[in-house]
């Protein structure tokens, strides 16, 4: 398979606690979304952070892998709703991410969903991501 890179861009104004910024996606599905720090750390107010862009891909991506899991086991998807909930700590950084999944499979009981399900938290890229080394490069 062909590499594909993603790419997306963030400017920012100003200090951490004043400042403000915007984010974008070269691919132009979204954006720009504002972003800011009282955004991160108190209330949304109609504008994003990251932790809610991981969120959102880390529900896209393990979506499309437990898909992928539960076809694999012998069952054909029909709807599968999942939450990303990544929680957030001033000062200390990203805590976690809690994923909630709910759907079902037809030709699948709940032991074999929960067992694909389970198998897909593992195999998300996403998930795997969160934990790979990250290369910096100053311009």
């Amino acid at each position: 398979m062909a590499e594909l890179v993603s790419t997306a861009n963030a400017v920012w104004h100003g200090g951490l606690a004043d400042g403000s910024g915007t984010v974008t996606f070269a691919s132009g599905a979204a954006g720009p979304l504002p972003v800011s720090w009282a955004s991160r750390t108190e209330a949304a107010n109609g504008k994003t952070s990251p932790e809610e862009l991981i969120g959102a891909a880390h529900a896209a991506c393990y979506s499309m892998a437990l898909s992928h899991e539960l076809a694999g086991a012998g069952g054909t998807p029909k709807e599968l709703n999942v939450t990303a909930k990544v929680t957030f700590v001033a000062g200390s950084g990203i805590a976690g991410v809690a994923l909630t999944v709910s759907g079902h499979a037809d030709g699948l009981d709940a032991d074999g969903f929960r067992k694909a399900a389970e198998a897909a938290k593992e195999g998300c890229p996403v998930s795997q991501a969160l934990a790979v080394p990250i290369t910096l490069t100053v311009n």
